[in-house]
């Protein structure tokens, strides 16, 4: 194998790939993958070190992803800068108590977090036919659970969709496409903060962050191929795809607890 390209490079294109697949396709639930894939199969050893690299490559692809969510109309900005402006300084002290906490017991703790992303996934999302956009004391409540969110986001490493989604139906009102368009910018925002945060401490692995974003880029591009055609089997592969995360969360849990 050539000093260029080795076999890590190689295994982070493809796990980025799966990953990128996976969000073009189902919209969601992929990003919490990326943090074990880059553990268990790029070879990456420091937990701290995986989570820092995948909240590079969280934070990228969210923001690739708003442009056409915002040609399309669906971001509500002003209810985005709200929850992105406390949701940042969420992440900022997140991700520093993340950062404190031994990489064995993070692992537990973020498996324990794919087993609730996995549950929501197989529930569905429901409600948010109805546009009540904007509700009374919107920004005092957008600025509350903004911070949650991204105190959770940063504390991980993820961009936390699953909780910024319907975070912003409940704090603004907006209907459900306009708050998976909105929670773009936050995740962005938040992953964002996140991965600067370990990148002053050195939690980065720049080489398997670029390989990753690479892969994602592809898998984005073949998963928004398929996703017209296999519309009608999306909640089938909804399942599927939170049955896969519990599996790795099962085999997080036992490794970590033996461990």
């Amino acid at each position: 194998m050539s000093d260029l390209v080795t076999l890590a490079d190689l295994l982070a294109i493809a796990c980025g790939s799966l990953v990128g697949f996976s969000l073009a396709l189902i919209g969601g639930g992929g990003s919490i993958l990326a943090t074990p894939l880059l553990l268990y199969v790029v070879g990456v050893r420091d937990p701290h070190l995986a989570i820092g690299t995948s909240a590079v490559a969280v934070a990228i692809n969210a923001f690739a992803n708003l442009i056409p969510h915002a040609r399309a109309g669906h971001v509500r900005w002003k209810a985005a800068f709200m929850f992105a402006t406390t949701g940042v300084m969420g992440a900022l002290v997140g991700s520093t108590l993340g950062k404190l906490v031994d990489g064995q017991r993070l692992l537990v703790l973020f498996a324990l977090l794919m087993l609730v992303v996995a549950a929501l996934m197989l529930r569905g999302r429901r409600g948010g036919g109805v546009d009540r956009y904007p509700l009374p004391q919107m920004f005092p409540r957008l600025a509350a659970v903004g911070f949650g969110a991204g105190s959770l986001s940063g504390f991980f490493g993820i961009g936390g969709g699953f909780l910024i989604v319907p975070g912003l139906m409940f704090a603004s009102g907006m209907a459900i496409i306009e708050a998976i368009g909105t929670s773009l910018f936050s995740v962005g925002a938040f992953a964002t903060t996140t991965a600067l945060n370990y990148a002053v401490s050195g939690l980065i692995d720049w080489r398997a962050a670029v390989g990753f974003i690479a892969g994602g880029i592809l898998g984005g591009w073949l998963g928004a191929l398929g996703a017209h055609r296999l519309a009608k089997t999306r909640g089938a592969l909804h399942g599927i795809f939170a049955l896969a995360i519990i599996a790795v969360a099962v085999y997080m849990l036992i490794r970590n607890l033996r461990g």
